[in-house]
């Protein structure tokens, strides 16, 4: 591929020495490795703009022939932030009352979790993402994978931000779609609860596998 073939430009970001390179990565573990999932929230504001900025960062992630299939929800209304709660809390009623299986509700219990979502009301943002299986180009491409990796990176950069967040999954989720009123070719993906953790915030004392669990070097 020529430099200079017409709808390419430069790409030539600082590179790094290696002893800064390590140092960096060493820094970002220690300090993505504090982040935890928080199930007692801050009612305090959070500002819009850095939400905002959070968003364009995750907006920033590699897509499958960057047709970027995503869509971000910000809620703040207070209304409609109850709305997504009582739905949500419906289908996690009928969740535990038998949809999931018995091993999925074990697995659960540890962590305390049941139908009640009280936090979707106190978190001061909501942000649901949505799935984008068409757009205004067609077909979109390998779309899972992509709102993924745009979704992990929404949390870090929000964690990064200072702020706490809860990834919330309740299966089915077509009730963000028909709440938030998306059109359709979209499919409900997420729901990040979003804020300051609780002056009282409590989280499980876990611990996370080692390297030689999670990654193989050949």
């Amino acid at each position: 591929m020529s430099s200079t073939q017409e709808g390419f430009i430069p790409y030539r970001p600082d590179r790094v020495p290696p002893d800064e390179m390590v140092a960096r990565a060493e820094r970002f573990h220690a300090h993505m490795d504090r982040r935890r999932t928080v199930r007692f929230f801050s009612p305090d504001p959070v500002p819009r703009a850095a939400i905002e900025h959070c968003i364009r960062t995750a907006s920033s992630a590699p897509s499958g022939a960057h047709r970027q299939p995503w869509h971000f929800v910000a809620v703040q209304d207070p209304n409609l932030k109850h709305r997504i709660r009582l739905a949500a809390e419906e289908e996690e009623a009928r969740n535990y009352a038998g949809r999931m299986p018995p091993e999925w509700v074990k697995a659960l219990e540890p962590f305390g979790t049941d139908a009640n979502k009280e936090y979707l009301d106190v978190c001061p943002w909501l942000i649901a993402i949505f799935a984008q299986n068409r757009g205004p180009e067609g077909k979109n491409y390998y779309v899972t994978e992509s709102v993924g990796i745009a979704a992990g990176m929404l949390i870090a950069a929000l964690h990064d931000a200072g702020l706490a967040t809860l990834t919330h999954t309740p299966s089915p989720m077509k009730f963000l779609k028909d709440v938030l009123e998306r059109p359709s070719g979209e499919r409900a993906y997420l729901l990040l609860g979003v804020g300051y953790p609780g002056s009282e915030c409590v989280v499980p004392d876990i611990s996370r596998k080692p390297l030689a669990e999670v990654a193989s070097f050949r």
